[in-house]
C-alpha cells in the first residue's frame, strides 16, 4: 500500500507539471490536441488523488470507496470528451492552423518516457493488492503514453509538412478515448 501511495504521489506531481505545460503550450500554439492532452493530465491527476484517498485511513480495504472512486473518475471523463470534441470540430471547420510548439514536442517526448514506467509499476502494485483502482490508474498512465505519441505525431506533422488538420483529428481521437475510459470506469473495469 505504501508503494501504491508513493507511485500515486509521484504521478500526481508529474501530472500537475505535465498538465500545466501542455495547457500553456496549447494556448500559445492554438493546439486542440495539446489542450486535450493537458486536460487529460488533469484527469489523471484526479485519479492519483482518488487512489491516495482510497488508501488512507479506514477506506484502505473498502470496496465501496473503490466503487465511488471509479465512478468519480468516470464523470470527469464524460465532462472532458464533449469539450475536446467541440473544440476539435470548431478548429476543423474554421481551418485553424496551430503554431509550432516545440514545448509541446518536448513534453510529449518526456511523457513517452515517464508514463510507461509509472503505468507498469502501478499495474503490478494494483495486481498484488487486488486494487482495480490502482491498476486502472496505471492503465491511465499507459494511455497517457499513447496520447503523448499521438500528440507528438500531430505536432510534428503540422510543423514539418503542414498537416494542420491532423492536430484536431488527434484531439477527436482523445475525445473518443476519454468516452471509452469513462464507460470502463463507470462499469468498474480495471481498465480506464
Amino acid at each position: 500500500m505504501r508503494r501504491a501511495l508513493a507511485l500515486s504521489w509521484l504521478s500526481l506531481a508529474y501530472m500537475a507539471a505535465e498538465g500545466a505545460v501542455a495547457i500553456t503550450a496549447a494556448v500559445l500554439a492554438n493546439s486542440v490536441a495539446l489542450l486535450g492532452f493537458g486536460l487529460d493530465s488533469v484527469i489523471e491527476g484526479l485519479a492519483s488523488v482518488i487512489v491516495i484517498w482510497r488508501f488512507t485511513g479506514a477506506r484502505t480495504f473498502s470496496e465501496a470507496a473503490e466503487r465511488t472512486a471509479q465512478r468519480a473518475v468516470a464523470v470527469t471523463f464524460f465532462l472532458l470528451a464533449p469539450y475536446i470534441a467541440y473544440e476539435a470540430v470548431a478548429a476543423l471547420l474554421a481551418r485553424e492552423r496551430p503554431s509550432t510548439s516545440w514545448l509541446g514536442v518536448g513534453l510529449s517526448i518526456a511523457s513517452l518516457v515517464v508514463m510507461p514506467l509509472l503505468g507498469i509499476a502501478k499495474r503490478r502494485v494494483g495486481s498484488r493488492l487486488g486494487s482495480a483502482a490502482t491498476a486502472g490508474e496505471g492503465t491511465q498512465n499507459l494511455l497517457c503514453a499513447y496520447l503523448a505519441a499521438a500528440v507528438l505525431v500531430g505536432l510534428l506533422a503540422n510543423t514539418l509538412i503542414g498537416w494542420w488538420w491532423l492536430d484536431p483529428l488527434v484531439a477527436l481521437a482523445i475525445s473518443a478515448l476519454a468516452l471509452k475510459e469513462g464507460r470502463a470506469a463507470w462499469r468498474g473495469d480495471s481498465c480506464c
